[in-house]
């Protein structure tokens, strides 16, 4: 994993969505629940990650108690054709919760999702390798207008007026 020392944001053109899910263990005594909600949520991301035309653009997780998995989404279209389209993991886990797992109130479930356009969001990354936006890109060097947040908004913002008009 390469680490970038330079100064570095993101510059899209396009807007993008972000997706924050993720699972709470409410119920210790029951942890076979909270190994398939696991097992059919990692079911999910290896079926997304095989897929480079579902829109999903990367995603980071993290686990504990309470878990959390980022996700880049490249339209809030590709992620709810996703999460409806009968034919892939989620519905099935997702009748599961509401038939089997969810009533035991073993795992608690959660999502939060945020469409982004230009102008509407700003990045840094200095001593990183490409995480979070940065591995959606394109990284480009925050310097001169990029080198404050204020500037990278405005920046940002120019940006999508043009392309707008």
């Amino acid at each position: 994993m390469q680490i970038h020392d330079q100064r570095l944001t993101v510059q899209r053109d396009e807007g993008f969505v972000v997706f924050l899910i993720g699972a709470r263990i409410n119920k210790w005594w029951l942890l076979p629940v909270a190994w398939a909600v696991g097992r059919a949520f990692g079911r999910m991301l290896a079926e997304l990650q095989a897929d480079p035309d579902s829109g999903l653009l990367s995603f980071e997780s993290y686990v504990g108690r309470t878990t959390l998995t980022l996700q880049y989404w490249r339209s809030l279209e590709d992620l709810q054709r996703y999460a409806h389209a009968r034919e892939r993991a989620h519905v099935p886990a997702w009748r599961r919760w509401i038939k089997e797992w969810g009533l035991r109130a073993a795992v608690g479930i959660w999502h939060e999702t945020y469409v982004v356009e230009p102008g509407t969001y700003e990045c840094f990354y200095q001593h990183m390798p490409a995480f979070g936006l940065g591995r959606v890109g394109p990284l480009v060097p925050a310097k001169g207008e990029l080198s404050s947040a204020r500037g990278r908004i405005a920046a940002g913002r120019r940006s999508a007026v043009v392309d707008a008009a």
